[in-house]
Protein backbone atom coordinates (compact mmCIF):
# COMPACT_ATOMS: atom_id res chain seq x y z
CA UNK A 1 0.00 0.00 0.00
CA UNK A 2 2.69 2.67 0.85
CA UNK A 3 4.34 1.62 -2.14
CA UNK A 4 1.47 2.34 -4.19
CA UNK A 5 1.02 5.96 -2.27
CA UNK A 6 4.24 6.89 -3.23
CA UNK A 7 4.10 6.05 -6.55
CA UNK A 8 0.80 8.70 -7.21
CA UNK A 9 3.34 11.12 -5.31
CA UNK A 10 5.54 11.02 -7.94
CA UNK A 11 3.01 10.50 -10.96
CA UNK A 12 0.69 13.13 -9.87
CA UNK A 13 2.72 15.71 -11.31
CA UNK A 14 3.03 13.92 -14.85
CA UNK A 15 -0.68 13.85 -14.84
CA UNK A 16 -1.71 17.80 -14.70
CA UNK A 17 -0.60 20.41 -16.81
CA UNK A 18 1.12 23.28 -15.69
CA UNK A 19 -0.85 26.28 -14.47
CA UNK A 20 -0.27 29.47 -15.38
CA UNK A 21 -1.79 31.87 -12.46
CA UNK A 22 -3.48 35.43 -12.94
CA UNK A 23 -2.00 37.29 -10.38
CA UNK A 24 -2.93 40.60 -12.01
CA UNK A 25 -5.90 41.90 -14.44
CA UNK A 26 -7.61 45.32 -15.02
CA UNK A 27 -8.10 47.92 -17.58
CA UNK A 28 -7.43 51.58 -17.92
CA UNK A 29 -8.42 54.10 -19.91
CA UNK A 30 -5.60 55.93 -22.36
CA UNK A 31 -5.65 58.27 -25.66
CA UNK A 32 -4.75 55.02 -27.59
CA UNK A 33 -7.73 53.30 -26.36
CA UNK A 34 -8.68 50.62 -23.27
CA UNK A 35 -4.77 49.25 -22.05
CA UNK A 36 -4.64 45.38 -20.12
CA UNK A 37 -2.54 45.52 -17.31
CA UNK A 38 -1.54 41.73 -16.11
CA UNK A 39 0.77 39.85 -13.87
CA UNK A 40 1.15 35.61 -14.20
CA UNK A 41 3.01 33.33 -12.24
CA UNK A 42 4.15 30.03 -13.60
CA UNK A 43 7.46 28.02 -13.83
CA UNK A 44 8.89 26.54 -17.01
CA UNK A 45 9.43 22.74 -15.94
CA UNK A 46 12.64 20.85 -17.05
CA UNK A 47 11.29 19.58 -20.33
CA UNK A 48 10.20 23.52 -21.65
CA UNK A 49 13.63 24.73 -20.47
CA UNK A 50 15.73 22.02 -22.02
CA UNK A 51 13.51 23.07 -25.50
CA UNK A 52 14.12 26.51 -25.66
CA UNK A 53 17.57 25.80 -24.89
CA UNK A 54 18.09 23.66 -28.13
CA UNK A 55 16.94 26.75 -30.06
CA UNK A 56 12.99 25.83 -30.27
CA UNK A 57 11.41 28.86 -29.70
CA UNK A 58 8.24 29.08 -27.27
CA UNK A 59 5.23 31.36 -27.81
CA UNK A 60 2.47 32.75 -24.76
CA UNK A 61 -0.16 33.85 -26.45
CA UNK A 62 -2.57 36.14 -24.28
CA UNK A 63 -5.97 36.02 -25.16
CA UNK A 64 -9.01 39.08 -24.14
CA UNK A 65 -12.33 39.30 -25.00
CA UNK A 66 -14.88 41.90 -23.86
CA UNK A 67 -18.65 41.52 -23.71
CA UNK A 68 -21.40 43.64 -22.34
CA UNK A 69 -23.90 42.04 -20.85
CA UNK A 70 -28.06 41.60 -21.89
CA UNK A 71 -30.56 40.98 -20.27
CA UNK A 72 -32.51 40.06 -23.43
CA UNK A 73 -30.19 38.43 -25.89
CA UNK A 74 -27.00 37.04 -25.93
CA UNK A 75 -23.88 39.05 -24.30
CA UNK A 76 -22.65 41.45 -26.65
CA UNK A 77 -18.88 40.63 -28.08
CA UNK A 78 -17.71 44.01 -28.08
CA UNK A 79 -14.00 43.90 -28.46
CA UNK A 80 -11.46 41.20 -28.42
CA UNK A 81 -7.85 40.94 -28.71
CA UNK A 82 -4.67 38.82 -28.62
CA UNK A 83 -0.84 39.14 -28.10
CA UNK A 84 1.77 36.34 -28.72
CA UNK A 85 5.30 36.93 -26.93
CA UNK A 86 7.91 34.53 -28.71
CA UNK A 87 10.98 33.78 -26.86
CA UNK A 88 14.07 31.85 -28.49
CA UNK A 89 17.55 31.48 -27.55
CA UNK A 90 20.48 32.07 -29.78
CA UNK A 91 23.29 29.58 -29.11
CA UNK A 92 26.21 31.17 -30.82
CA UNK A 93 25.40 34.45 -28.97
CA UNK A 94 23.79 32.95 -25.97
CA UNK A 95 21.28 35.62 -25.24
CA UNK A 96 17.41 34.93 -24.85
CA UNK A 97 15.58 37.01 -27.59
CA UNK A 98 11.81 38.47 -26.48
CA UNK A 99 9.68 39.72 -29.48
CA UNK A 100 6.01 40.77 -29.53
CA UNK A 101 3.88 40.16 -32.97
CA UNK A 102 2.91 42.64 -34.50
CA UNK A 103 5.61 45.05 -33.15
CA UNK A 104 9.31 45.72 -34.34
CA UNK A 105 9.90 45.30 -31.15
CA UNK A 106 13.02 42.67 -29.79
CA UNK A 107 14.75 42.87 -26.78
CA UNK A 108 17.74 40.49 -26.04
CA UNK A 109 18.16 38.98 -22.32
CA UNK A 110 21.18 37.26 -20.40
CA UNK A 111 19.31 34.85 -18.73
CA UNK A 112 16.07 32.53 -19.36
CA UNK A 113 14.44 34.36 -16.20
CA UNK A 114 14.79 37.71 -17.58
CA UNK A 115 12.76 36.92 -20.56
CA UNK A 116 10.43 35.40 -19.08
CA UNK A 117 9.50 38.53 -16.86
CA UNK A 118 8.09 39.88 -20.31
CA UNK A 119 5.64 37.33 -20.66
CA UNK A 120 4.88 37.44 -16.78
CA UNK A 121 4.73 41.08 -16.81
CA UNK A 122 3.60 42.56 -20.32
CA UNK A 123 3.32 46.27 -21.10
CA UNK A 124 0.32 47.07 -21.10
CA UNK A 125 -1.60 46.87 -24.90
CA UNK A 126 -4.44 48.34 -26.54
CA UNK A 127 -7.44 45.55 -26.47
CA UNK A 128 -9.96 48.12 -27.71
CA UNK A 129 -10.14 51.19 -29.83
CA UNK A 130 -10.95 54.18 -27.60
CA UNK A 131 -14.51 54.42 -28.85
CA UNK A 132 -15.23 50.56 -28.58
CA UNK A 133 -16.75 50.95 -25.18
CA UNK A 134 -20.26 53.25 -24.28
CA UNK A 135 -18.97 54.95 -21.06
CA UNK A 136 -20.99 54.00 -18.16
CA UNK A 137 -21.41 50.70 -19.31
CA UNK A 138 -20.24 47.46 -17.54
CA UNK A 139 -18.20 44.89 -19.45
CA UNK A 140 -17.12 41.29 -18.42
CA UNK A 141 -13.82 40.97 -19.32
CA UNK A 142 -12.23 37.51 -19.77
CA UNK A 143 -8.62 36.94 -19.72
CA UNK A 144 -6.29 33.90 -20.48
CA UNK A 145 -3.05 33.02 -21.08
CA UNK A 146 -0.97 29.58 -22.56
CA UNK A 147 1.76 28.36 -24.44
CA UNK A 148 0.88 28.23 -27.93
CA UNK A 149 2.16 24.67 -29.20
CA UNK A 150 0.19 25.28 -32.59
CA UNK A 151 3.26 27.99 -33.43
CA UNK A 152 5.59 25.02 -33.22
CA UNK A 153 7.93 23.29 -35.81
CA UNK A 154 5.18 20.65 -36.90
CA UNK A 155 7.22 17.80 -35.49
CA UNK A 156 7.31 19.34 -31.87
CA UNK A 157 3.12 19.57 -32.29
CA UNK A 158 2.87 15.95 -32.39
CA UNK A 159 4.87 15.57 -29.55
CA UNK A 160 3.32 18.73 -27.67
CA UNK A 161 0.02 17.87 -27.83
CA UNK A 162 0.81 14.09 -26.34
CA UNK A 163 3.04 15.27 -24.13
CA UNK A 164 1.81 16.89 -20.35
CA UNK A 165 4.97 18.68 -20.20
CA UNK A 166 4.12 21.00 -23.04
CA UNK A 167 0.70 22.13 -20.96
CA UNK A 168 1.10 25.31 -20.06
CA UNK A 169 -1.92 27.63 -19.24
CA UNK A 170 -4.39 29.37 -17.40
CA UNK A 171 -8.37 29.12 -16.54
CA UNK A 172 -10.71 31.69 -17.69
CA UNK A 173 -10.53 34.65 -15.51
CA UNK A 174 -13.20 37.23 -15.53
CA UNK A 175 -14.01 40.71 -13.94
CA UNK A 176 -16.00 43.24 -14.28
CA UNK A 177 -15.26 46.57 -15.70
CA UNK A 178 -17.07 49.74 -16.01
CA UNK A 179 -16.11 51.78 -19.20
CA UNK A 180 -14.93 55.97 -18.26
CA UNK A 181 -16.77 58.73 -19.08
CA UNK A 182 -13.75 60.26 -20.86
Amino acid sequence: MAALASFLALASPALHAAEVEIAEAHLEYSDEGYKLAAAFNFELNRGLEDAIARGIPLYFTTEVAIRRPRWYWLDERTASATQTIRISYNVLTRHYRAAINGSNLQQSFATLEDALSLVRRPGRWVVAPPNALQPGALYTVALRMELDVTQLPKPFQVNALNNSDWRLSSDWRYFNFRADGR
